[in-house]
């Protein structure tokens, strides 16, 4: 338990006043606004928000859909992945100075009972932004709806979508340190370059080239796709679908094709019959007992300069509607984060 020091009386917060029409995100479904700023009772601590993680998966929270969480409430701060510090407690399991993960959302300054803090971030992993990417909810996503569902073999074809993001970019990199061929898909020749240069995947095909998406698939996956890392649904993955081979692992981890509105999709119950794949969807908030052992591992490739990762950093909290619309148009470079505070 600590003494307060001296804090603001209010504070910028984000809330969200509108829903997505037609499936389009903009900044004006956001209200950057006032907000109290609280010392915290017994048992909670006040914590100073650092950085904000933006993810296409907001597209979903605040949706009036069935997802697999409960719409973000019209008016309320809007709900995100965040690093911060704590400034004051009176929990016995946090200290001033503690730098926590969780989910304080968009703001400046949280009020916490703990409940909302997955884990405290060692400070020997780098700068703290790190902790909402390569080494947060992005890097385990992917090690672990990799390793866990993909299952990948040395020898074997791991084809990843938006493979020059955040998420694709760290599987990519992983498949290859498990002895995999890995083939991605992305949406310039910018990114095809990045794929290639950058995170050493050993083919990628621009899926928005103009030419035929199957036909460059085949190319650059002569032994067919054994597992198909799928952020994004719709016509991509039909193309790669076709190519799979038998015993394929499919990890659906995003559907950000599929917005509403959107035609149907091909049948696909034939080709995973007659393939023998399986598919699973994943979500890396049902793995957190996973996540000690992941992120050894992740910081150890990290440290060790085996995994190469980018940020895109937007300043400020007032940025994060715009950012965020940048992000779902696919114009980031990196891991999308928001300098909350220094």
């Amino acid at each position: 338990m600590t003494d307060a020091p001296t804090l603001p009386v209010t504070q910028t917060q984000v809330r969200l006043i509108g829903r997505p029409s037609q499936g389009r995100v903009t900044a004006g479904l956001f209200q950057v606004g006032p907000g109290p700023v609280e010392a915290p009772g017994d048992g909670q601590v006040l914590i100073r928000v650092l950085f904000l993680s933006l993810d296409p998966a907001m597209r979903g929270w605040i949706a009036d859909a069935t997802n697999y969480r409960t719409p973000v409430p019209l008016g309320a701060v809007m709900t995100g992945f965040t690093v911060g510090r704590v400034v004051v407690s009176r929990h016995p399991g946090y200290g001033v100075g503690d730098v926590v993960y969780g989910s304080q959302g968009w703001q400046e300054w949280a009020l916490s009972d703990g409940s909302d803090i997955h884990h405290k971030v060692d400070p020997a992993w780098g700068p703290p932004s790190l902790a909402l990417g390569v080494l947060g909810h992005t890097g385990l996503t992917a090690y672990l709806g990799l390793l866990d569902v993909g299952q990948p073999r040395a020898g074997e074809t791991v084809v990843v979508s938006t493979a020059a993001g955040a998420v694709g970019s760290i599987v990519g990199q992983i498949a290859r340190l498990k002895g995999c061929r890995t083939v991605g898909i992305a949406g310039s020749d910018e990114k095809v370059r990045q794929c290639l240069e950058e995170f050493g995947f050993d083919a990628a095909v621009n899926y928005r080239a103009g030419g035929d998406l199957g036909a460059a698939l085949d190319a650059a996956c002569p032994r067919g796709v054994d597992v198909y890392f799928d952020n994004v649904a719709g016509p991509v993955a039909d193309a790669v679908l076709e190519r799979i081979n038998v015993g394929a692992r499919i990890v659906q981890n995003g559907t950000i094709a599929l917005g509403p509105g959107a035609p149907p999709a091909p049948r696909i119950n034939r080709t995973i019959l007659v393939k023998r794949a399986r598919l699973e969807g994943f979500l890396v908030l049902d793995h957190f007992h996973r996540f000690p052992e992941a992120l050894a591992e992740l910081s150890a490739w990290v440290r060790d300069g085996l995994i190469r990762h980018r940020e895109d950093v937007a300043e400020g909290l007032a940025a994060a509607p715009a950012a965020l619309v940048r992000l779902l148009a696919g114009e980031n470079t990196g891991k999308q984060v928001v300098r909350v505070a220094p």
